[in-house]
């Protein structure tokens, strides 16, 4: 597929997929959401790839659906395009590499929400991110009522999205909604050294953590986890890649 809303890169083990509507600050259509699902398609399978970084061109991350779409909209098709919505969400959350979202300006409505299905958040320090929905009479999509309430708690959740304010990226840092907070400058430096970071370790163990640690946030009983943890562990000491990886690290400890 030829992408003219995205663009989706690689560098060493590192894929790229970049929100590219500058003029329009990233607002999100059909589109960019077919593209986008596509692209994930398409570096999920990619067995070179070990982690993926999403971000914006121009000032915004992405300031949320493109209103123009909406237009004329019946009931029947906005449910539709929530339910495609909905769908793109489950496939970020559920790509099987580790996820950074790299917050380098506006983060509003369905963009703050991509981001918020992101495994790992680094935000610009001048970066606006929230969610405007309650000033516009409506409500969050994406898994956003369990996904902000997991990361800053019931109380900072309902404030945010009762007040409908936006926050800087260095607010959001510091209460835990993004993992990290740099000047715009150093941002996609520190996404690739994150980035980089996680893809030096195997690409077996990152698939069988990710999908652990999301059993442990859903409502697996701490039982069935426990016995998902033990087949999850024999599986990664049954490769080959295990010795490689343990002579490795004596070969590191003994320096």
């Amino acid at each position: 597929m030829a992408y003219e809303t995205i663009v989706k890169e690689t560098r060493n083990q590192v894929g790229l997929i970049k929100l590219n509507r500058p003029k329009v600050l990233n607002a999100m259509n059909r589109q960019l959401w077919k593209e986008m699902m596509d692209a994930l398609d398409m570096l999920g399978q990619d067995d070179q790839i070990k982690a993926l970084i999403i971000t914006g061109e121009g000032r915004a991350f992405s300031t949320g659906a493109d209103l123009k779409d909406s237009k004329g909209r019946s009931i029947e098709d906005y449910r539709l395009y929530l339910e495609s919505l909905q769908e793109a969400s489950r496939k970020i959350l559920r790509f099987e590499k580790p996820t950074i979202a790299a917050i380098n300006g506006y983060a509003l409505g369905s963009g703050y929400e991509l981001a918020l299905a992101c495994d790992i958040r680094i935000a610009a320090a001048n970066a606006l991110i929230g969610s405007p929905e309650a000033k516009v009479t409506s409500s969050v999509t994406g898994g956003a009522f369990r996904l902000i309430q997991d990361l800053v708690g019931p109380g900072k959740a309902k404030e945010l999205l009762f007040t409908a304010e936006n926050i800087t990226g260095e607010e959001a840092c510091r209460i835990g909604l993004v993992n990290k907070s740099v000047p715009l400058e150093q941002l996609m430096d520190e996404a690739f050294a994150m980035a980089d970071k996680i893809s030096a370790n195997s690409a077996f163990s990152l698939k069988l953590i990710k999908k652990g640690l999301g059993m442990a946030a859903g409502e697996t009983s701490l039982e069935a986890l426990m016995d998902y943890e033990i087949e999850a562990c024999l599986a990664c000491v049954s490769t080959k890649e295990r010795q490689t990886s343990l002579d490795e690290f004596a070969g590191r400890k003994n320096k």
